[in-house]
């Protein structure tokens, strides 16, 4: 071999071992925080959770091997969504999830870069969360909930499954700013159907104990639950007291119905967060929250509780039975 030749080689090998082992490096492990509207030991956000991180895994983000996951649970409590909205900005993380108006609203008062992805946030824009659904604009973009048009069909199953009420309280947590957009909805389905809507605004439980029991009072009550971190840390309440004074009730999520609640309508919650992962993917992978597009629900379910309507007194349709997504024959 000639000298120049070999020298070459020898070059070569020597430029090629650094590069070699730079390639070869592992990606660095990316940081995803995750920050709930809700308390830590609900088995609803379990199964979220559960969802969310399935998903990103066959994404090829598997938790302690290529992603790493910081959660925070603000238990419906503004103070410590405050609180843990600033922890997790802190920690620098590559993306952010949230769930609520309560935690999204924390997290943007804390920073304008940091990407975050909403998941059942039903007005983004009118919140000024987003600037549009098609060009979110910002650093946050994300999955919506009920629509306030559709919150009307709320009143319809009422008047289905009980013909006989009157009136029914709609109990929005005071701090929720969407509960205008259900309300002026849900009056408008109220007066097609020849009922009287009142609407109760709750600051804390004993707030919406007393609007069920004010409602119990009246002959041909019946309740609907409003969307809320509120209403969801006190689902096991607000059910054991419609049932305690036979109100007929309909919830905007499933989760009331397992507690053994009469009927829900609404998003599937799990589905969501399922789908939230491409977007967590995609802002790992480069690009912005303001290019992707909010996203609407694309699936929504029906569930009713034979056991709850029979200690009620009521007979279900067999036409409602036969549009139910599911049908719940036990208590939880």
């Amino acid at each position: 071999m000639k000298r120049r030749e070999f020298i070459t080689l020898v070059g070569g090998a020597a430029l090629a071992g650094p590069m070699g082992a730079r390639a070869q490096q592992p990606a660095r492990m990316r940081r995803v925080g995750v920050l709930m509207g809700g308390a830590e030991d609900d088995l609803e956000f379990e199964g979220r959770l559960t969802a969310f991180r399935q998903a990103l895994e066959k994404l090829g983000w598997a938790e302690g091997r290529t992603a790493r996951f910081d959660y925070r649970f603000a238990a419906a409590d503004p103070a410590l969504a405050q609180k843990y909205g600033a922890e997790l900005v802190g920690m620098a993380p590559d993306v952010i999830l949230a769930n609520s108006p309560l935690v999204l609203r924390a997290l943007r008062a804390q920073t304008s870069t940091i990407p975050i992805v909403f998941a059942l946030i039903v007005d983004p824009v009118g919140e000024g969360f987003v600037k549009s659904l098609a060009q979110p604009g910002g650093n946050i973009t994300g999955f919506t909930s009920l629509e306030y048009p559709l919150s009307g069909k709320w009143v319809e199953l009422l008047k289905e499954i009980a013909p006989s009420v009157r009136q029914v309280v709609a109990i929005n947590h005071s701090g929720n700013v969407t509960g205008a957009g259900y309300l002026r909805a849900l009056e408008i389905a109220a007066q097609a159907a020849g009922m009287l809507l009142i609407a109760a605004h709750a600051r804390d439980a004993a707030d919406i104990e007393r609007a069920i029991s004010t409602m119990a009072s009246l002959s041909g009550g019946s309740l609907i639950m409003l969307p809320s971190p509120l209403g969801q840390v006190n689902r096991e309440m607000i059910v054991k007291l419609a049932a305690q004074h036979r109100l007929p009730a309909v919830y905007p999520f499933r989760y009331y119905v397992a507690s053994g609640g009469l009927m829900s309508y609404g998003v599937d919650t799990v589905e969501v967060f399922r789908r939230s992962a491409s977007y967590i993917d995609r802002i790992l992978k480069g690009e912005e929250p303001a290019n992707l597009p909010v996203q609407q629900p694309t699936k929504f379910e029906l569930v009713i509780n034979l056991k709850t309507a029979k200690a009620f007194g009521l007979t279900i349709p067999p036409s409602l039975l036969a549009r139910a997504d599911e049908v719940i024959e036990s208590s939880p």
